[in-house]
């Protein structure tokens, strides 16, 4: 099969580049090991929160906001209502970096934010039993994204434009033609392309090592839960997302949703994998269930029983940002990496960054924080 573009990895950011791709009359060919959007990579569990002042660095704002535009975009061409504006809550103490940096992107670029002490917020949210001390920074306009509904809408819309996906076909090797092209193997066949985009998940530094290029990447196992809990004293407009660095970690959490109950996972922490190893279900640990019960009882006794628990995977680089960037030596290469567990807000950026970088030669973006060179 012969196509101008293969995208190697139909998760969150290869579906939208995908998209972004075809609708400009690329022919392409998006590879996926299995049908997506599905539980193999970093993408399902339904929703995800979505900041703008973010605690992670003042760096990732320009892409936020294109970002929260390419999102409203997709929610009406595609008719799906995908953003849900019902606030995001960071916590944490005032010697907190996350919070300092929280505060200092929203005073760069302008955002809205609002200040609180714990009493505030315990006044405001009932919800919260937060200690002495431990204080927050509510935004208005964050809130969250229904993820898997957003990833159905990209493919709709991707397969519409003329893309191709091939489902089922984990890519075995790359090779560079002899015509200057990349060459993909599958078990389906061999695809050819003028030019390759691999974000691949777990996959992505085995394939780039074919290739010569070591990516610093490590595998951990993550999971996340759901509990019963009152919409009327926990629902959207009642009690907001949240972001919190505590003493027993660092939490997210979301508002109870189309009465799935109220969803909670931990950020840091984990169990390392190897690429390719099994992911244990929920619960083959203790600690699984207990670092999120000790959360609940601790912070937000109101929440209810637990309902049920999943386990996922983040892809992480030793400064968890963003791996974004060309191969050095193979320019029709192109590869985004490692998203180490915030990166779903970003897709609809990610993709448009790479379409815009492959088809006219530049990212429109400073990308330079985001670069493999940077580790040496």
């Amino acid at each position: 099969m012969q196509a101008d573009i293969m995208v190697i990895g139909a998760g969150s950011v290869g579906l939208a580049a995908g998209y972004q791709l075809a609708r400009r009359g690329a022919r392409v060919v998006l590879l996926d090991e299995g049908a997506p959007p599905h539980a193999l990579g970093s993408h399902h569990g339904s929703t995800r929160l979505v900041r703008y002042a973010y605690g992670e660095g003042a760096r990732y704002v320009p892409l936020l906001l294109r970002a929260r535009r390419l999102w409203q975009e997709l929610e009406a061409e595609s008719g799906e209502s995908l953003l849900l504006p019902c606030g995001v809550l960071n916590l944490g103490r005032a010697d907190s970096l996350f919070i300092h940096q929280v505060a200092a992107s929203a005073r760069e670029y302008g955002l809205a934010l609002e200040q609180l002490e714990g009493d505030a917020i315990g006044r405001r949210w009932p919800a919260w039993h937060l200690p002495e001390g431990q204080g927050g920074a509510f935004e208005p306009e964050a809130g969250v994204l229904y993820c898997e509904r957003a990833l159905l809408a990209y493919r709709r819309l991707a397969e519409r434009a003329g893309a191709r996906l091939l489902e089922h076909s984990a890519v075995r090797a790359l090779s560079m033609d002899s015509a200057g092209g990349v060459t993909a193997s599958t078990a389906q066949g061999e695809v050819r392309a003028g030019k390759a985009l691999i974000c691949a998940g777990q996959h992505s530094a085995r394939l780039l090592a074919g290739l010569g290029l070591s990516l610093p990447l490590t595998r951990v196992r993550k999971t996340f839960a759901w509990y019963r809990a009152d919409e009327a004293s926990m629902g959207p407009g009642r009690f907001p997302g949240f972001s919190a660095d505590v003493a027993q970690g660092i939490y997210y959490g979301f508002p109870t949703l189309d009465g799935a109950g109220f969803k909670l996972g931990r950020h840091d922490g984990g169990q390392l994998l190897a690429p390719g190893e099994p992911l244990a279900p929920f619960g083959t640990l203790a600690e699984d269930r207990e670092e999120l019960d000790s959360f609940v009882h601790r912070y937000l006794p109101q929440v209810g029983d637990f309902i049920e628990g999943k386990a996922c995977h983040y892809i992480r680089t030793p400064d968890e940002d963003f791996i974004l960037d060309r191969h050095p030596e193979h320019e029709q290469v192109f590869f985004a990496s490692a998203c180490s567990g915030h990166g779903f807000k970003f897709a609809s950026v990610l993709g448009e960054l790479f379409a815009h970088w492959m088809l006219d030669g530049e990212p429109g973006f400073e990308l330079a924080p985001f670069r493999l060179a940077r580790f040496g």
